[in-house]
């Protein structure tokens, strides 16, 4: 570790809210550097590369904050008085123009029932001191929380590309999961159905197949599109030149998606979404050419003006890749800017390549939108639970067409700590929470709408990334970044404020070293929180497995996630043997497999004084471990939690994770189909008829919480 920051560095890093130390646990703080730090603060745009550089700034910042009247952005919950408006002078005047076009205005000490008149919304403010001075600001006024959600329900957690059916084109699509949709809230009563981040990739050779690296978190992946949903799918033979008949052509990429799909589903080879994405892309493109009908053309014109400038941005950044590669910072230097004369220009030249992307995201979001209004239908108090990316890729489009939002040279990760002594560098921009406020956090908004437009409910990765993040300068290792904080009561306002506005739920991702306050702040606001089995233990008592009523009732309970390993990997110690195999074990194997059988048998332990083990006496080794795996689930069904998520691998005695950290091209991350206990792939026809299945959900659906029994 380099020497760390001097008294008036601290200061100035406090002042724009970068840290200069961190705790990897209770008992233990660690000294950020004074290089990670003067690199976070220039990221921010503050000179501290100098002692007189960090006086200057210092003297700078001190005399801005004790000048100005508001922050760029002043959150009010509901029915309460926002902090700096309540230090301002006495007898300042107010001024509001709210985002519906109204205008309100009040003079202290007036200004608490005029905020209270006010609708909700993001609005500008303006205030007058006494004195003359003036200032202005975003006004975010929000609802205090989010509404509990009503009753308790289960669902269905999956990653869709994992999920094929007979019809689908070599991976999951949305025509999948709407079937799974209709069929898991009809025939099991299943309240929603949790669905892997659904946003735009970064086109490559290969593509990254991680959907939390993407190019574009506001617009959704076209290759998750049904080809043969799409109305104009029906029309294209009505529609043939004289060259070539394009009906043909279509059927025949039809037959090679059946290739492909055969070749995951019987030849049990991985998902390929590059080959599923060069069909898809060339039917979509055939059908591009079918013009729209009236109603039709009037919904996608509907779509252009709602979505404006971002969506004609993403559009574009797809165009030019296509011309230019998906890397925008080796492009010819006047691409690079959004803005410039020579991306106007190629806008212009490349425009019927824009329309067609700017179509593909009006096909996803109304395929997307189906898909949630299917699971409404089916009965799902909640729907599509969809999940939203800590970040973006630096190459993507949102990295391109945002630029000012996002921190130069630097990268989103986690410091060292006791899972990983390293630190972890995950490769995403982090936004600028500076430029962020004094927007009025105007990406963050368009983002959450965006999302909202579909999702019954939305989890949020790393949710700890509303209050900070480790940033780490490019070039560096993890262990040389430092803290930067955003301000977590705007975050958190906008966000409540798009979900009551959408009547949707929040899950926030909050497993891990969590800071105190975080999880007490989320569930204030009425943001869930995620409560995964193997990790609640009692841990600031004997460090053994927390009983089902001290369990947290604001949460979705599960077994596992796509990065853990799947339950019955678990329970029988198969996971700690994919990890030797691939070198991954940081003990001996002897050592690793016995913590993992202690561990096992802990949990196995409690669930047998809890009489949820019946029926395993005597069976066989696999019907005794789906015992065990529905004891886990009846465990789950114990706890207050309001929300349960079955791993949909679980259903079938699936052993392989989706996902496994640490690791990149030595296993097949993200590009596995859900599979049975021997590893044969399960279409979604067959996990509709899986006994197994239906055994695990009944566990759920027999479960009597008030006397805790079946």
């Amino acid at each position: 570790m380099t020497a760390p920051p001097g008294e008036e560095l601290a200061r100035l890093a406090a002042l724009h809210g970068v840290g200069t130390s961190y705790q990897p646990s209770p008992d233990r703080t660690v000294t950020a550097s004074a290089a990670a730090v003067t690199r976070a603060l220039a990221a921010l745009g503050v000179d501290a590369g100098t002692p007189q550089a960090v006086r200057a700034a210092l003297a700078a910042r001190e005399a801005e904050l004790s000048e100005r009247l508001l922050p760029p952005t002043v959150v009010c919950w509901s029915g309460s008085r926002a902090e700096a408006l309540a230090a301002l002078p006495e007898g300042s005047r107010l001024d509001v123009e709210t985002e519906q076009g109204e205008s309100h205005h009040a003079i202290d000490p007036a200004i608490d029932h005029a905020i209270d008149q006010l609708p909700l919304g993001v609005h500008q403010l303006t205030v007058t001191a006494p004195d003359g001075r003036t200032g202005s600001a975003h006004l975010v006024v929000a609802p205090p929380r989010l509404p509990t959600p009503t009753g308790r329900s289960y669902g269905l957690l999956v990653q869709l590309y994992s999920l094929l059916s007979r019809r689908s084109w070599g991976m999951g699509d949305l025509g999948d999961l709407g079937e799974l949709t209709a069929w898991a809230g009809r025939a099991l009563g299943a309240g929603f159905v949790q669905v892997n981040p659904l946003h735009a990739a970064v086109p490559g050779a290969p593509t990254d197949p991680s959907p939390y690296r993407p190019s574009s978190r506001r617009f959704p992946d076209p290759v998750h599109l049904r080809v043969e949903n799409v109305p104009e799918y029906a029309y294209l033979a009505q529609n043939q030149n004289q060259d070539q008949d394009q009906d043909d052509r279509l059927r025949a990429l039809s037959e090679r998606a059946g290739r492909l799909r055969e070749t995951v589903l019987e030849k049990g080879e991985l998902i390929d979404r590059d080959a599923v994405w060069e069909l898809k892309r060339e039917a979509l493109e055939l059908l591009a050419r079918v013009p729209l009908g009236p109603g039709r053309r009037a919904a996608y014109c509907d779509f252009l003006a709602e979505q404006g400038q971002a969506l004609e941005d993403h559009a574009t950044w797809c165009a030019l890749a296509e011309v230019h590669g998906p890397r925008w910072r080796q492009w010819p230097s006047g691409l690079r800017d959004p803005r410039s004369a020579e991306t106007d220009r190629a806008r212009g030249e490349l425009m019927d390549r824009v329309d067609f992307h700017s179509r593909l995201a009006w096909l996803t979001d109304t395929q997307l939108t189906a898909v949630q209004r299917a699971a409404r239908e089916a009965g799902m108090p909640v729907g599509i639970v969809h999940d939203l990316a800590v970040g973006v890729h630096p190459e993507g489009a949102d990295a391109w067409a945002q630029q000012e939002y996002f921190a130069a040279g630097m990268s989103v990760g986690a410091p060292p700590d006791a899972f990983n002594a390293r630190g972890q560098d995950w490769g995403l921009p982090p936004w600028r929470p500076d430029r962020l406020a004094a927007s009025g956090y105007a990406p963050y908004r368009r983002l959450l709408k965006a999302l909202f437009r579909y999702a019954g409910a939305l989890r949020i990765d790393h949710v700890m990334g509303l209050f900070r993040l480790w940033w780490v300068p490019q070039g560096e290792p993890p262990t040389e970044g430092t803290y930067v904080r955003y301000d977590a009561e705007a975050m958190l306002a906008v966000l409540v404020l798009e979900a009551s506005r959408a009547g949707a739920i929040v899950i926030g991702e909050d497993l891990g070293t969590v800071e105190p306050g975080v999880r007490e702040a989320l569930r204030e606001r009425g943001v869930l929180g995620t409560s995964v089995l193997w990790f609640e233990r009692d841990w600031d008592g004997d460090g053994r497995p927390l009983p089902p009523d001290r369990w947290r009732a604001d949460c979705l309970a599960t077994a596992t996630t796509h990065d853990l390993p799947s339950t019955a990997a678990r329970l029988t110690g198969e996971h700690v043997e994919l990890r030797d195999r691939l070198g991954l074990l940081t003990g001996t194997l002897e050592e690793e497999r016995a913590e993992a059988a202690n561990d096992t048998a802990e949990w196995l332990a409690l669930l047998a004084r809890l009489g949820l083990l019946a029926g395993t006496g005597g069976a066989s080794d696999r019907a005794s471990e789906e015992a065990q795996v529905q004891a886990v689930h009846r465990f789950l069904a114990s706890t207050p939690a309001r929300m349960i998520g079955v791993w949909l691998p679980d259903g079938v005695g699936d052993r392989r994770p989706q996902n496994l950290p640490g690791t990149w091209d030595q296993y097949p991350n993200w590009r596995l189909p859900i599979a049975d206990a021997d590893g044969r792939p399960v279409t979604l026809e067959q996990l509709t008829a899986s006994p197994r299945l239906r055994a695990l959900i009944d566990v759920l659906r027999g479960w009597d919480h008030a006397s805790g029994a079946v």
